[in-house]
């Protein structure tokens, strides 16, 4: 494996790590004073949003599609080894752009959580 494509994988990998506890942990703005409610019910919600996996099978099947995609992208453009680097380069592609988007899908459980438990969260 050439040491670019080592680089470039290790840089999607850990990009996507850095996505594992956010989301779930956000913190929605609030108009007006907060209730004296508000911390126990951000922390159910932020329990609600934790539920949503990040590895559920959009993100599985967004991988399967980038590695089906990057190998056969790198077996026209090269031999077999450009294929497998392909292979993993979209793998981690499709798979971290389906995390970055569960991630948004948290945040809005929790948003949407705490305007159920009447909060008047605008953001």
């Amino acid at each position: 494996m050439k040491l670019v494509s080592v680089i470039t994988l290790g840089v999607i990998a850990l990009s996507t790590a850095a996505c594992a506890n956010s989301g779930a942990s956000y913190r929605p703005i609030v108009d007006g004073p907060q209730s004296a409610t508000y911390e126990s019910d951000l922390a159910a919600c932020q329990g609600v949003a934790q539920q949503r996996s990040y590895l559920n099978g959009d993100v599985r099947n967004d991988a399967l599609i980038g590695a089906a995609v990057g190998g056969a992208i790198g077996l026209v453009t090269g031999d077999s080894e450009d294929a497998w680097d392909g292979a993993l380069g979209g793998g981690l592609m499709g798979g971290g752009a389906a995390m970055h988007e569960t991630r948004g899908e948290r945040r809005d459980i929790v948003i949407e959580c705490m305007k159920g438990r009447g909060h008047n969260v605008v953001g």
